[in-house]
């Protein structure tokens, strides 16, 4: 049994992604039942202070976390102008995959089942990545996420089990999830934090996400339907 007074182990990581090295900072408890690699928004990092306190929190009820940069920081300084980056789906969801086989290839690492957690325009790269990689991939949540931007063939194709998390005074953003959740075909569940904008800046509205995260992982990630046989 893990201890939830015991501090994680943490280390900061490079992550090998095509032609780029990511960023990333890695949390193993002690005993973890899991990884979650957290797949942040647009204009967002792995210093982000919203995923870092879901990420304790997780880290808590016992499991792994990597906090990664989707964005080498010239890639991030042309954004700032240009918004070119953050929105390639296609490189985001490759960038999610590699990190996903960069760390179920680490020894501490390969056995453990994997989830993701993605916040914004994050979630619709980490619902694709979920769907090519099928069942290494045991749980999905979105916060405040776009899962439309996955597209209706994407989000049928997912097999994990997918938990999206709105924010109740987030009026537009309610509407494509729950047009997204009418379109996932596996294990899934809405919730929706009462009176929370898109930021769940509001008080206490981040701890309740922390929670559902939490009881979300600890269900399916005890699970681990992952296979642990390498790509070729």
């Amino acid at each position: 049994m893990h201890s939830v007074h015991t501090a994680p182990t943490l280390r900061e990581v490079r992550i090998p992604a095509g032609d780029a090295w990511l960023y990333g900072d890695l949390a193993l408890p002690a005993g973890f039942c899991g990884l979650v690699l957290f797949a942040h928004g647009s204009g967002s990092g792995r210093h982000s202070a919203r995923n870092r306190q879901v990420a304790q929190k997780l880290q808590q009820a016992g499991m792994a976390t990597l906090l990664f940069d989707l964005l080498t920081a010239q890639e991030e300084q042309v954004d700032q102008h240009t918004s070119e980056h953050r929105f390639d789906m296609a490189l985001l969801t490759r960038r999610i995959q590699d990190a996903t086989l960069w760390a179920a290839a680490q020894p501490e690492l390969q056995h453990a089942p994997i989830g993701y957690f993605g916040a914004s325009t994050g979630s619709a790269a980490a619902l694709i990545a979920a769907a090519r990689l099928d069942a290494r991939i045991a749980a999905v949540v979105s916060r405040g996420g776009r899962p439309d931007l996955a597209g209706p063939v994407v989000l049928a194709a997912v097999t994990a089990p997918t938990l999206l998390i709105v924010g109740g005074a987030d009026h537009g953003v309610i509407a494509l999830n729950e047009e997204a959740y009418q379109q996932l075909r596996c294990d899934k569940q809405i919730a929706v934090v009462p009176g929370a904008t898109h930021l769940f800046e509001e008080h206490g509205a981040l701890e309740q996400v922390a929670e559902l995260a939490a009881s979300w992982f600890t269900a399916h990630l005890v699970r681990g339907r992952k296979h642990v046989e390498h790509p070729s």
